[in-house]
């Protein structure tokens, strides 16, 4: 008992001493210092959103910082007690019952210190886009959307349908969600790439097992201290009459907006808002958001020409499968992390996908 004890403290005592410099805390604990130094000004609520915004930041640091002195503290009050209870055998399985929930407690932090890439605390854009097949994609699609809603419900994330295209019989062409929380683009990155579904339609009289493909883009979205450079002149603007199931109308005014940039092709498009000026002006922030992701992609593509790299997952691989039949199973083929609860993965339990990703991902760039 005391042998093991000794192991799992040793393996979090390490564990920690990583994380400390992964976290970067001397860097967020200085932070949380000068916003509560700004925080005591008496004119510090005059400018609200930027107050709004500092508050925000302190919750981050806290949020990284707190927790894991909280779990040092807990581990030196448990080695402690290991050490004046040695001979006391219900205490020792006490210690170690602690220092179990310690390990899982830690393991979160780990996590936490993977998402620190400069946008992973951003609002996310995610659009799912039907691939071949018909109606049996179009409910693919959906499905995935009911999935990555359900999951932001699970995170307390505001989720906005910016726009949506219904399936001419069933389901959903495409769509585009604007997912608002703390580290909502961080954690949603992974689901980048094609998901591919077996199982017996429900739209085949025969019963026969049909394969179905959609794929998944997330891009941060983008805030307006970030500069992206966008000449009028490059846009095309086009006003349409928003339309729901079956070409009915949603609303009797052209409040639609889709706008082209020029140079590059991009195409945005917005109809979910009240006004045409809030349609433009939230297509305008995806467009911004794109052309920064299209400018970052190209700048890793000439990094890795130069340095003779190659990425292992690009856009348009299959990075998981959902198999309904002939067995129950979900399988994600980068890491290989699989379970055979379909029913809980479809209902937004998504988590064990996003930690492995985020586990493998700094060993694969």
């Amino acid at each position: 008992m005391l042998i093991n004890i000794s192991t799992i403290i040793s393996k979090l005592g390490k564990k920690l001493d990583q994380l400390r410099g992964f976290l970067d805390l001397p860097q967020k604990q200085e932070a949380i210092q000068q916003i509560q130094e700004q925080m005591s000004a008496p004119d510090f609520w005059d400018e609200a959103d930027k107050a709004n915004k500092l508050m925000q930041e302190l919750k981050f640091y806290k949020g990284c910082v707190e927790p894991f002195q909280q779990a040092s503290a807990k581990l030196d009050e448990l080695v402690e007690l290991a050490e004046i209870s040695a001979e006391e055998e219900e205490m020792l399985d006490q210690i170690q019952a602690e220092l179990e929930t310690l390990e899982k407690e830690v393991a979160q932090l780990e996590i936490q210190s993977f998402l620190s890439g400069e946008f992973d605390r951003s609002n996310a854009i995610l659009s799912i886009n039907a691939g071949a097949g018909g109606t049996e994609s179009c409910d693919w699609t959906n499905m995935l959307l009911r999935m990555y809603t359900r999951f932001a419900d699970i995170r307390k994330f505001k989720v906005k349908t910016i726009d949506i295209l219904p399936g001419e019989e069933a389901g959903v062409k495409n769509v585009t969600l604007r997912i608002e929380g703390e580290m909502a683009y961080g954690l949603l990155r992974s689901e980048k790439g094609v998901h591919r579904l077996v199982r017996i339609s429900p739209f085949d009289a025969n019963r026969r097992r049909h394969t179905s493909f959609a794929s998944v883009d997330v891009i941060p979205e983008i805030t307006d201290d970030i500069d992206v450079e966008i000449n009028p002149d490059d846009l095309r603007i086009d006003i349409y009459r928003s339309s729901g199931p079956g070409g009915q109308s949603v609303n009797t005014t052209d409040s639609a907006v889709r706008i082209t940039h020029l140079p590059t092709n991009t195409v945005v498009q917005c109809q979910n808002e009240r006004s045409q000026l809030q349609n433009k002006q939230t297509a305008m922030r995806i467009l911004r958001a794109r052309i920064h992701e299209k400018k970052r992609k190209e700048q890793e593509a000439r990094l890795s020409a130069e340095y003779g790299k190659k990425q292992k997952i690009e856009w348009g691989s299959q990075i998981r499968s959902y198999v309904m039949h002939p067995y129950s199973m979900v399988k994600d083929h980068r890491t290989d992390t699989e379970t055979g609860n379909v029913p809980r993965v479809m209902d937004g339990d998504i988590t064990m996908f996003i930690e492995a990703f985020l586990r493998w991902k700094p060993d694969e760039t």
